[in-house]
């Protein structure tokens, strides 16, 4: 068994408290679906937001989540850099499971997808 990192990201429209929680449960139910783990599986989750999101901590979504209020998560203000995409969300996931790699898939959503276009899948 080997502990894996599963990026993903998503961006909202607003910094809107709600649109925050939703958006973030999307984004983490889309990485579920697509690498098949459970919460027990995870060591911990990275969540990061722009600093142009402050409403509400991303956190929160996960915590409320069926089966998810053990998982460790912990929220951080992603850097600062000039032309980076705005209002952007991102988890890093940390799972054990036996998949390699090259079988992980990573998910990039909404405006995010300018991000890592070469792991975007095509709908």
């Amino acid at each position: 068994m080997y502990n894996r990192g599963i990026r993903g990201a998503t961006t909202v429209i607003n910094n809107d408290k709600q649109e925050i929680l939703d958006e973030t449960v999307v984004l983490l139910k889309e990485i579920v679906d697509r690498n098949q783990f459970e919460p027990e599986d995870i060591s911990c989750i990275w969540i990061t937001m722009t600093p142009d999101l402050d409403a509400i901590f991303p956190a929160l979504a996960i915590r409320e989540m069926e089966g998810w209020n053990m998982v460790p998560l912990m929220c951080a203000v992603e850097a600062a850099v000039q032309n980076s995409l705005p209002k952007c969300i991102r988890l890093m996931i940390q799972v054990n499971t036996t998949k390699s790699q090259q079988e992980i898939k990573h998910v990039y959503l909404n405006e995010a997808k300018r991000l890592r276009p070469d792991l975007v899948i095509s709908e």
